[in-house]
């Protein structure tokens, strides 16, 4: 029983030493870089199950180039929230049409991550 005692006491000051040593970054400020966001919204689109991805690129329109229907447009637009950690009100989502729109709207939106 005094030895466990013992041992709690030996390990204890090293965890809160280790755990005092790293900072708290809660909330922090992100850039997001216009280079950033098209990487990862072209990935995004890219691993959408019905898209070929050698016709995605920056300019893509979901309909007319990738050949999505609108159930599809939303599901991209669904990932690209997940991705960015936002959520897209469905009045704004609706007026995204293009990898270049998703962009656009990203960058606009500063609590995007």
């Amino acid at each position: 029983m005094f030895r466990a005692l013992s041992l709690r006491t030996a390990v204890t000051p090293a965890l809160t030493n280790l755990f005092s040593s790293v900072p708290a970054v809660y909330g922090a400020a992100t850039s997001l870089t216009r280079a950033g966001v098209e990487e990862r919204v072209l990935q995004v689109v890219k691993n959408t199950p019905k898209i070929d991805e050698g016709k995605v690129t920056a300019e893509s329109h979901f309909v007319n180039d990738l050949g999505l229907d609108s159930l599809d447009t939303v599901e991209v637009v669904m990932a690209i929230e997940d991705e960015f950690a936002v959520q897209i009100p469905d009045q704004d989502a609706e007026k995204i049409h293009s990898v270049a729109q998703a962009i656009d709207y990203i960058l606009a939106h500063k609590q995007a991550k």
